[in-house]
């Protein structure tokens, strides 16, 4: 995979949360270990060819699709408290809107 595909990735993540993707990202960075310059954000970018999350989103997707509701994947591993959840950028606002979970 040529370093320019995941480098540009990264640079679309970071601008899309409104940051600079880090100079040489990563344990050579003298500003952060983050892939981004976020000042609030640790982001943290992964570019494969396969992640099996995203087979299981897709799965969920479509299943969603038929049935016209927002697809969310929500990922929970034994001895380990609370879950994540993996939704598409553009399902963001939606997603937040529907969301109680989280008491501040």
């Amino acid at each position: 995979m040529p370093t320019t595909t995941w480098k540009h990735r990264e640079r679309k993540v970071a601008a899309d949360f409104g940051s600079e993707r880090t100079p040489l990202s990563g344990g050579n960075s003298k500003h952060t270990r983050s892939d981004s310059l976020h000042p609030d954000l640790f982001i943290e970018h992964k570019h494969r060819q396969r992640h099996s999350v995203v087979g299981l989103y897709d799965e969920t997707a479509a299943l969603a699709k038929k049935e016209e509701k927002v697809p969310v994947v929500t990922l929970s591993q034994h001895g380990r408290k609370g879950y994540l959840i993996l939704i598409d950028p553009r399902d963001l606002e939606t997603v937040a809107k529907l969301y109680g979970g989280v008491s501040r």
